[in-house]
């Protein structure tokens, strides 16, 4: 199998390296992300004006460039190795995959405006009871004439407090924990400003990023707010998810390539008994340890990502077993990193501290390892094996 890039996927990596290593000062980031809006308008827009990144993955015939799983790796692991905070996950993977497997007239047109930057979107689908069953959805949609309305609460809804839409799993038959009746809604929102019949509490999360808990009572929706048909939701929100833990998994892998960078430049220069620290055995083979974590989240990485357009069962065992390898990868090499900055490795000063916050966070998003190994054994062939597993919830 080729692993080489094309020459355009080339092209696009270098073109978003180089666009970070220049645009995105990583002080002024984190500046802005714990006392300002939560992140930089003008970043996005040079993503949508400038890069085209915000149209990658998404089809021609809505203004994207019709790229595919391997131009989604290569945006998401530049923008880890950047510790971009900006909701492209969110809004381009989820939000778009959503809207372009809902179809019709609606979706097209949010998916212009991610395209051009001008649409935020944010899953809401985790609720306080679920865990990270995203098919146990107790929030309800029942029909009121030509309207829909939503009763329920919504957890987490990461880049809620950015978005300018939200997309709501909600049921609309079927009992709790059915993966049918399961419908997908769509509304504008501001979330300084909620429509009546929404409640938001906002707040930061450790690793930076903004997110938010949501209440709908008796929100009222028109009837275009229902995406695509009624009840029939779950398996484009399952697909979506899918698509998001690999490019979580991806952006991982470009903030554990900067960790292990930056970690074996500090054992250059720092002095201990009048020689670097670089040059005991002891750390040399520590920091060895980390470059074949590093190199076996990659290999997973690449296992998940050319399988998104599998059958549901191959991409699910590929994309948990990325899940669960980068997952180990990210709490070794981050806490290793960590060890061998000493103190300094928690520091607000260093960029070490702010990696292995969002390295940290990463290791739960999109479900831990326990969550991630169950899914994966039940996604196995093998009647026996699928007898003996437990539900994933």
């Amino acid at each position: 199998m080729d692993f080489n890039f094309t020459h355009e996927q080339v092209l696009l990596r270098d073109t978003v390296v180089g666009f970070l290593a220049t645009r995105y000062d990583l002080e002024k980031s984190r500046t802005v992300a714990k006392t300002g809006a939560g992140w930089q308008p003008d970043i996005w827009r040079g993503f949508a004006d400038e890069l085209g990144i915000l149209g990658a993955t998404l089809p021609e015939s809505v203004g994207g460039i019709g790229g595919g799983p391997v131009e989604l790796m290569i945006v998401s692991e530049a923008l880890g190795g950047a510790l971009a905070v900006e909701p492209y996950v969110d809004t381009v993977v989820v939000g778009g995959g959503l809207l372009h497997r809902a179809g019709g007239d609606r979706a097209e047109a949010l998916l212009q405006g991610i395209v051009s930057g001008s649409v935020i979107t944010a899953l809401a689908a985790t609720e306080p009871t679920s865990g990270y069953g995203l098919h146990d959805v107790s929030t309800i949609a029942r029909r009121d004439g030509d309207s829909w309305v939503l009763d329920g609460a919504k957890a987490v809804v990461s880049s809620a407090p950015l978005a300018t839409h939200l997309l709501v799993t909600a049921r609309t038959a079927g009992s709790r924990r059915d993966t049918d009746g399961i419908s997908l809604f769509v509304l504008e929102f501001d979330p300084n400003s909620p429509p009546p019949g929404v409640t938001v509490h906002s707040y930061r999360t450790i690793d930076d990023r903004r997110a938010a808990d949501i209440v709908f009572d008796g929100l009222r929706l028109p009837a275009d707010a229902l995406l695509g048909t009624d009840g029939t939701a779950w398996e484009s929100v399952e697909q979506a998810i899918d698509e998001a833990t690999a490019a979580v998994a991806s952006e991982a892998v470009g903030c554990m390539r900067k960790v292990l960078a930056d970690t074996v430049e500090y054992a250059k220069q720092r002095q201990q008994f009048g020689q670097p620290i670089g040059s005991f055995q002891v750390l040399q083979h520590r920091m060895v340890d980390m470059y074949i974590e590093l190199e076996q989240s990659i290999a997973a990485v690449y296992l998940a990502i050319l399988n998104l357009d599998s059958d549901r069962n191959e991409r699910a065992r590929a994309v948990s077993a990325a899940k669960v390898t980068i997952g180990r990868a990210a709490r070794f090499i981050g806490q290793n990193a960590v060890q061998l900055h000493g103190g300094m490795g928690m520091t607000e000063e260093l960029a070490i501290g702010h990696y292995f916050k969002r390295l940290t966070a990463i290791e739960n998003e999109y479900g831990p390892a326990d969550y991630h190994i169950a899914r994966y054994m039940q996604a196995q062939p093998s009647p026996e094996i699928d007898a003996l597993q437990p539900e994933v919830e």
